[in-house]
């Protein structure tokens, strides 16, 4: 079982900077993968990037350039670093870790962290 708690949404002016940070903690698997989803209202939640254990980064087209995921593997956190923000940015921001044990696959979520993009 593990516990996800992002912070550090609010709100940012268009062209600013946002960074959002998640703690897992709980039993987790070594070799896991962290993510960030978000979520605009009235929409599907879409990933934003993901970070494995050994640092292979992943990004959505939409934040490719402007975003960067980072984590430390002793404390199990992820950092979301993004720039240039725009309105279209404005979601709330998920959290996720996922790995695979013998019981199966193992994903779980934070409760999200609003970030509204607006002047």
């Amino acid at each position: 079982q593990a516990h996800l708690v992002e912070s550090g949404g609010g709100l940012v002016q268009p062209g600013g900077f946002l960074r959002l940070s998640c703690d897992a903690t709980g039993s987790i698997g070594s070799f896991n993968t962290m993510a960030w989803y978000r979520q605009a209202p009235g929409k599907q939640r879409e990933l934003v990037g993901s970070i494995s254990s050994g640092g292979t980064t992943n990004y959505a087209d939409s934040v490719k350039g402007r975003a960067t995921l980072s984590r430390d593997n002793g404390k199990n956190t992820v950092y979301l670093q993004m720039n240039s923000l725009k309105p279209d940015d404005t979601a709330v921001y998920y959290c996720n870790i996922r790995w695979s044990s013998i019981w199966g696959p193992q994903d779980f979520w934070g409760q999200g962290t609003q970030v509204t993009v607006a002047s």
